[in-house]
């Protein structure tokens, strides 16, 4: 089993906005996809003080490495995905991403 993590650091309230709304979109890409399970999300509290520029995140579980391939492809994953880059302090480089093999 994988776990997506993802954190983000959003470009203000406006990019926290707009983080907030590719949620529902990426919750909708998990229902559909055979493997995808438990997609959740939510603001970052940061309880030790460690990821405080990361204000935002979400995680979804996939049974394999083809399940989260059949996510990475999907259009409305990429229109997604293209949303939060936009959103993010520096692009691409607002945002952490784990693989986590458990």
């Amino acid at each position: 089993m994988l776990i997506h993590v993802v954190l983000m650091e959003p470009d203000g309230q406006a990019g926290l906005e707009q983080v907030q709304a590719a949620m529902p979109i990426l919750a909708e890409v998990c229902a559909s996809l055979p493997g995808a399970s438990g997609f959740a999300h939510g603001p970052n509290r940061d309880f030790e003080g460690k990821s405080q520029r990361y204000a935002y995140g979400f995680e979804v579980s996939f049974t394999d490495r083809e399940a989260h391939l059949a996510y990475e492809r999907h259009p409305e994953h990429l229109r997604a995905g293209a949303m939060l880059v936009a959103s993010c302090k520096g692009g691409h480089a607002g945002i952490f991403v784990a693989d986590l093999e458990v």
